[in-house]
């Protein structure tokens, strides 16, 4: 099973802004994969000024998807105008949360926005409602989503910090889960962290790239260090065997170098052939 993630957004109400031109490029490049995904998750700041033209915009780009998506929620998005264009469906105990069961894989979507923060939230109730899931998933595999990493990445003004209330939180309501991973979006950039023994990806941007800046920052001395860029527009994608999950960071492909055609077969055909050869020294 394989499933495509989507992060960071950042449509405007604006429809001439690039940031909806890069998600559509996203979309009709998962689309045109051999295989192509069997669900579609939006890992957050899907609108950047949580405008409810941005979410229109988002829907009739979605409307080209021809399988489940789900939707998660990031510090630029607004609950209460995603809620209004996209309705109750995507919400549970008044949060963008919900889970998915796909080919034995639990796929739960936390709402980790507090609107006015620009860090994560996972309050008490979202807590008691993650802790109910995880209870309800009898030891079934859970794939989590959710915009916000509950770990540093080695970005200063992006990184959590420790001690945060919210991450704790989250650390005691997932305690028992069969966990298959935690995806997240907020950094914009592809990474791979341990969280407590937990794997952690942060998925690449459709927007735009945090820069490479690892130095310690002061909040009163700036630097003048990069702090975004932009690159081809991004996506990650899962997949799921039934024991384990791989991820893959890639980005839409300005140009095709190569195909499988007849130029091809014989390396590829090799190449296939090998599996089945073991080599000379094992």
């Amino acid at each position: 099973m394989l499933i495509a993630q989507v992060t960071d957004l950042h449509l405007q109400a604006d429809p001439a802004h690039p940031n909806l031109a890069r998600l559509v490029r996203v979309l009709e490049h998962l689309l045109s994969l051999q295989a192509r995904p069997d669900l579609l998750v939006l890992s957050g700041d899907l609108a950047d000024d949580g405008a409810p033209e941005s979410y229109r915009h988002l829907q009739a780009a979605l409307a080209r998807w021809p399988g489940p998506v789900r939707l998660a929620l990031g510090n630029h998005d607004s609950r209460a105008h995603f809620l209004d264009v996209f309705g109750a469906a995507h919400a549970d105990g008044g949060f963008v949360q919900g889970r998915t069961a796909l080919d034995g894989l639990q796929v739960i979507v936390l709402d980790s926005l507090e609107e006015g923060r620009h860090g994560g939230a996972f309050c008490e109730a979202r807590a008691q409602w993650l802790c109910q899931v995880v209870q309800d998933s009898a030891g079934a595999p859970l794939l989590v989503f959710l915009h916000h990493p509950p770990v540093d990445v080695g970005l200063p003004w992006i990184d959590p910090g420790p001690r945060q209330a919210w991450i704790a939180r989250l650390d005691a309501a997932l305690q028992g889960a069969n966990l298959a991973g935690i995806c997240s979006g907020h950094v914009h950039l592809g990474g791979v962290f341990s969280w407590f023994g937990r794997r952690v990806a942060t998925c690449p941007s459709s927007s735009s790239d945090l820069s490479l800046a690892f130095a310690p920052m002061g909040a009163t001395q700036p630097d003048g260090r990069p702090l975004v860029e932009q690159g081809e527009p991004a996506f990650a994608l899962h997949r799921w065997d039934g024991s384990g999950l791989a991820s893959i960071f890639g980005r839409c492909p300005q140009r095709v170098l190569a195909h499988w055609t007849a130029a091809t077969q014989p390396m590829v055909a090799a190449m296939l052939d090998e599996k089945s050869t073991p080599p000379g020294c094992a």
